[in-house]
């Protein structure tokens, strides 16, 4: 099938074997970009939906994910990584293990036995954690983790993300004094897929009007 020619093409682990444009097709094609109507979080309905939990059945694309995330990390300052629960965390795992990168897991909620901690991980006070998530919206789900992480006694002030829906996230976060970095903004997957012939201008269109008429943050 079209993963297995995917997997033969790609070798894996170097960074330079991501072929960004083939990893927004196989996304498409396997069902983790969709189009059509779908109920967002918020309440709104949109004609995109990216549903990045597909990787956990696509090793070889989580690892692109990784590398590509991790490409994107350049620059940037930390001891430890956390992805956003709980569609980053293997993610976030592969890079921790390709990368020999410390890592820390994020709870949800607390548990109410043994040490309670909303932390795990070994860490120390000051330590700085970069933040991994796969999409963006309005920012929220890494501003909260972000609190969790700081009440921890950690510093998490950068983090990267796989899709920026381009709906104001990254404003919204500079606003609340936190650096993000995105491989790709839904603008670039609308070019790739629309050269592949895997959408047409109408769904182009569509997509882009919806963007444009419901930015959360300006």
């Amino acid at each position: 099938n079209e993963y297995k020619s995917y997997l033969s093409m790609c070798s894996t682990g170097s960074s330079e074997s991501v072929d960004k444009t083939e990893f927004i097709c196989q996304l498409f094609k396997h069902g983790a970009i969709k189009f059509g109507e779908f109920k967002l979080k918020s309440g709104i309905m949109s004609p995109v939906y990216f549903d990045l939990r597909a990787l956990v059945s696509l090793p070889k694309l989580m690892r692109d994910a990784a590398t590509l995330l991790y490409e994107a990390s350049s620059g940037m300052t930390y001891t430890c990584i956390c992805g956003v629960p709980y569609t980053a965390l293997p993610i976030a795992t592969v890079i921790s293990v390709d990368k020999d990168i410390p890592m820390v897991i994020r709870r949800k909620e607390m548990k109410d036995y043994g040490t309670k901690k909303m932390v795990e991980g070994i860490f120390e006070k000051g330590d700085r954690c970069l933040i991994i998530e796969d999409v963006i919206t309005s920012g929220g789900s890494i501003l909260e983790t972000v609190k969790v992480l700081g009440d921890a006694g950690l510093v998490a002030d950068e983090g990267v993300v796989l899709l920026d829906r381009e709906q104001g996230g990254r404003i919204n976060l500079k606003n609340n004094n936190f650096t993000v970095k995105s491989v790709f903004n839904i603008s670039q997957i609308l070019q790739i897929l629309k050269s592949q012939n895997l959408v047409d201008e109408k769904v182009e269109a569509d997509t882009l009007k919806f963007i444009s008429e419901n930015i959360l943050f300006k």
